[in-house]
């Protein structure tokens, strides 16, 4: 004799399968729901991991802080250097220049020279290490070295300009370039020469727009590039805690502006330079939850429809049970434990699909690349190398029991109209 109780026993005897129009679409509400919960937690994992990745690479090369001065440059920056490191918070303080620049390889007889528009970012060598992590990115045969006309370039830059470590870039500063389209204006001769500058070291941040959109070289070659003297554009700043950015800032623009007497500083935060594509992570994951939570809700259909087919067959037996003593519970127990055992079943083989294909995500990519010769996921349009991912227990547990409980509702209805059917009217036309 079964030791389990009479209601899941006959709900998993039921279940059965045999080959009947109902027998299939359980099983397609089975698969419906493991496809609907894999899903959900592919695309979240890969969202979370994106936002994650995203705040690593960004605080990995950027300040958590940037201090600027009103105007276009800070005059007295070690001053305000020295009232910025009395904050308990601050574990560094570093100037830096940062613009638009025009540079220009050296062709020779078998390649044409090249050129492109990058940002130039100076910073001082000896404080770099804890500003970023700039530092312990450089490839193999390269080094972090600035002295001189040394300057550094990115792993994509690199590739796009053809450049290796050791070749020469020439620079021409915004500055110059204002000043030739002026004289030619005012149709005078006037021509600058562009500094060189060789390349020590290039570096990979693993995030393309840095990789490919800037170029790092020495705050003095900076400040000569934008005749600045000894002015600097600003201060990075490093905290103990990046995400304590935000009252920081707030008590350091309290004491500049104070201590320094002065209402021009102002302090601008990590997540607000990134808060638009920071913002946007949050609102395509959001949005991607509900829309793919839709899978999970036609296949709790199916359950309805399946469930609703399913007490209608079993009408008889419905009745001959009531006859025999069963209870309205026991008899709407009966049917929803079947749309609990379909929940069930489908919720585990969705999360075991789901956690596979997140495993081995990039070796599908890889895969597909090979196979095909397309790129479902080039590193220029979303900025990373590799598909990142993020399982999160907090969003598998809201997927995983949130899909049940859309099951078990699925199957509410047809167990409740079971449980109200009277012997009688079941056995009318017996």
């Amino acid at each position: 004799m079964s030791r389990l109780p009479f209601e899941l026993f006959l709900a998993l005897r039921y279940l059965r399968p045999k080959r009947t129009f109902v027998s299939v679409i359980t099983l397609i509400s089975i698969v419906g729901v493991a496809l609907g919960v894999a899903v959900l937690i592919i695309v979240i994992s890969v969202m979370s991991g994106f936002d994650h990745d995203l705040r690593e690479k960004i605080l990995g090369f950027s300040a958590h802080l940037t201090v600027k001065e009103a105007g276009s440059v800070m005059k007295q920056y070690p001053q305000v250097a020295a009232v910025i490191r009395q904050n308990k918070h601050v574990l560094g303080v570093s100037p830096f220049v940062l613009g638009p620049v025009l540079v220009e390889t050296q062709g020779d007889s078998n390649r044409a020279a090249m050129q492109d528009a990058p940002m130039l970012r100076g910073v001082d060598p000896a404080t770099e290490g804890k500003i970023s992590k700039l530092p312990s990115q450089i490839q193999p045969g390269g080094k972090f070295d600035l002295s001189g006309r040394g300057v550094l370039v990115g792993v994509d830059f690199a590739d796009n300009l053809r450049l290796q470590v050791g070749d020469t870039l020439s620079i021409f500063s915004i500055n110059e370039i204002k000043e030739m389209m002026k004289a030619r204006e005012e149709k005078r001769d006037v021509t600058f020469l562009p500094d060189d500058y060789e390349v020590r070291g290039i570096f990979d941040t693993g995030y393309y727009e840095y990789n490919a959109r800037v170029i790092v070289t020495s705050v003095a070659n900076a400040q000569d590039l934008y005749d600045l003297e000894d002015s600097v554009h600003g201060l990075f700043v490093t905290l103990d805690d990046p995400y304590q950015a935000e009252p920081v800032k707030a008590q350091l623009e309290q004491a500049l502006n104070y201590k320094l007497n002065d209402g021009t500083f102002y302090v601008q935060s990590w997540m607000d330079e990134n808060s638009g594509i920071l913002e946007a992570l949050v609102v395509e994951k959001n949005v991607m939850f509900y829309l793919l939570f839709f899978i999970v809700l036609v296949a709790a259909l199916c359950i309805l429809s399946a469930q609703i087919t399913f007490v209608i067959q079993k009408t008889r037996e419905i009745g001959m049970l009531k006859a025999l003593g069963a209870t309205q519970l026991q008899i709407s127990s009966i049917f929803l434990g079947q749309s609990a055992i379909i929940g069930v079943i489908g919720v585990a083989a969705g999360y075991g699909l789901g956690m596979l294909a997140v495993t081995y995500r990039n070796e599908f990519l890889h895969f597909m690349r090979h196979a095909t010769g397309w790129e479902l996921f080039p590193r220029s349009v979303y900025g990373f190398g590799e598909l990142p991912a993020l399982i999160t227990p907090h969003d598998i547990a809201i997927i995983c029991i949130s899909s049940f409980i859309i099951c078990l509702l699925g199957g509410l209805l047809p167990a409740f109209r079971a449980g109200r059917l009277k012997p009688v009217e079941a056995l009318r036309y017996e």
